[in-house]
């Protein structure tokens, strides 16, 4: 029988080597997650919540260049909780390509920006055009210093960072640092890994003289919390997470675990949880799933896709396939349409139109219609209903 001096032992907080700060991405990877779009009024709404909460940054949006899609969603948090507490993640392809993202940022008055680079060899080859170790250091290089020199503060991304081995991740955190960038967000991309591999794979960034680490995880295989909180015990500053867990390829480390998992068992009494409840059913309803997200990969959402590379290349961006489940993939959208996923919606169809000009088209309905959610079939049927205008 245990006695009293043992009891108490147990029930007291594990420590953490220090208490993590939080990113939530609700307004950025959820809002760009397969079907789902957010109002200007539900992400003010949501950012006011979440600092309110004790949350530090609220990611909201995604900047590639001029004429942003998402810039409401920007100035509505901006004007919500001001621009020092939220951050725009601005997407890197090329030298040139950045610099126009930079400056959108600007005029939407950004000051902290995220930058998403693929560090893995596959997601490199498919999203930057070569695998190259050098190359991907050159590229960053160049971005960081661009945004340092222009005042942003600056967190750079290893986009699926947990497939990338370590011997090609270090050295990228390590000049990401050396040119100047604030942050490293590794990225887990693709779930993959496990607490206890997290750990390792965290430990070796920390180790990095001058590095602050973020993580982020996806909820596919459920350990997306777990996984969190392996990175801070490994040395992570941050933790990303979103309202419900909401995201996409299985969703994302859900907020309301994440910081009652805190209290209970690091004894973090930081935060306000109060605002939870409520911080939910806004998310929820403004993403329209209802009232409540299953995370994993069973769920009609697991596989879901609205960009047309994720569509060409499942392959990439899943953590096993959608037929293994007995699941199946599919493209879902409401407004966010490009010529691109019109090709490939219609591709086999025996459907033929200019998508260059069907595609405002449909967006343009889309608008009108109250942006109702489109499957291949729908856009099909759509560009059949084009022809015949």
């Amino acid at each position: 029988m245990a006695t009293t001096e043992q009891t108490e032992q147990t029930e007291q907080p594990e420590k953490l080597p220090v208490l993590p700060l939080i990113s939530d991405a609700t307004l950025r990877d959820s809002a760009h997650m397969a079907g789902v779009e957010f109002g200007p009024r539900d992400a003010a709404a949501i950012a006011r919540l979440l600092v309110k909460t004790g949350v530090s940054l609220v990611e909201v949006g995604m900047v590639a260049g001029p004429g942003s899609k998402d810039a409401d969603l920007v100035e509505a948090t901006h004007e919500a909780v001001g621009p020092e507490r939220s951050m725009t993640l601005v997407v890197v392809r090329d030298r040139q390509q950045v610099a126009r993202a930079l400056d959108e940022a600007q005029r939407l008055g950004v000051r902290h920006i995220m930058y998403s680079i693929p560090t893995s060899e596959q997601h490199a080859r498919l999203k930057l055009g070569s695998p190259s170790a050098k190359f991907l250091h050159t590229l960053a290089r160049s971005a960081i210093t661009q945004a340092k020199e222009r005042g942003f503060h600056v967190t750079f991304s290893g986009e699926d960072a947990a497939r990338t081995p370590a011997g090609r991740l270090v050295p990228y955190v390590s000049a990401g640092f050396e040119a100047g960038a604030d942050r490293f967000r590794l990225a887990e991309t693709v779930a993959y890994l496990s607490p206890w591999q997290m750990q390792d794979v965290i430990a070796d960034l920390t180790a990095i003289d001058g590095s602050e680490i973020e993580i982020h995880s996806h909820n596919m295989l459920g350990m997306a919390v777990a996984n969190s909180l392996a990175a801070v015990r490994a040395g992570a500053r941050w933790i990303s997470a979103t309202v419900g867990g909401i995201g996409e390829r299985g969703g994302n480390a859900p907020l309301a675990e994440l910081l009652t998992s805190l209290r209970v068992i690091h004894g973090d009494t930081r935060f306000d949880l109060t605002h939870l409840t409520e911080l939910s059913r806004i998310a929820l309803k403004g993403a329209g799933l209802g009232e409540a997200f299953q995370s994993g990969p069973t769920t009609s959402h697991a596989f879901a896709y609205e960009l047309p590379g994720q569509l060409t290349h499942p392959e990439a961006y899943e953590t096993l396939p959608a037929e293994l489940v007995g699941n199946s993939r599919e493209l879902l959208v409401r407004t966010r349409l490009t010529p691109a996923l019109v090709n490939w919606a219609l591709a086999d169809s025996g459907v033929f139109v200019d998508t260059e000009a069907f595609t405002p088209w449909l967006i343009e309905r889309q608008e009108s219609n109250g942006a109702p959610l489109l499957d291949r079939d729908a856009i099909r049927k759509a560009a059949i209903e084009f022809q015949a205008a």
